[in-house]
């Protein structure tokens, strides 16, 4: 049997290690974020004139819109992204933050909507793009602003 010593010795050290971790591993920025934006279609490089509202919402490293998730392009789950650009500026002695991202899935009818994304401080714009096989189907531009949270 171990000795008190050697006990107490372990349950420091694993107290130690879990405080470390603890610091280390960031939290996701995004998670729990939500924004409200309007998303128009594109047509042979023209816009459409009538634009779609939507709701974008991150959470545990993955993003979800209603319009992906919408019937009319099937996207029913959260979709994993991956952060490319995390930063920190200042502007009128304001510190704000700046992401980019993008996200790539695929639908049961084998169709991948990629999407990328920038988020500046309270602000987010993108594009969806939607291809099956490598042929382009849709593309989409979106842009809109974080919901307050009531």
């Amino acid at each position: 049997m171990a000795s008190p010593h050697i006990i107490t010795r372990n349950l420091v050290i694993l107290v130690v290690l879990f405080t470390t971790a603890a610091f280390i591993i960031e939290k996701d920025a995004l998670h729990k974020k939500k924004y409200s934006v309007q998303i128009t279609e594109f047509r042979d490089g023209k816009p459409k004139p009538k634009t779609i509202e939507d709701a974008i919402e991150f959470k545990d490293g993955k993003v979800y819109s209603d319009f992906a998730a919408s019937d009319k392009l099937g996207f029913t789950k959260f979709m994993k992204y991956e952060l490319k650009k995390d930063s920190t500026y200042t502007e009128d002695d304001v510190e704000k933050r700046y992401f980019e991202l993008e996200s790539i899935s695929t639908n049961e009818n084998d169709e991948t909507l990629y999407m990328s994304i920038k988020i500046d401080d309270y602000e987010i714009e993108g594009s969806m793009k939607l291809t099956k096989g490598d042929k382009p189907k849709k593309y989409y531009e979106f842009a809109g602003k974080e919901k307050v949270k009531k």
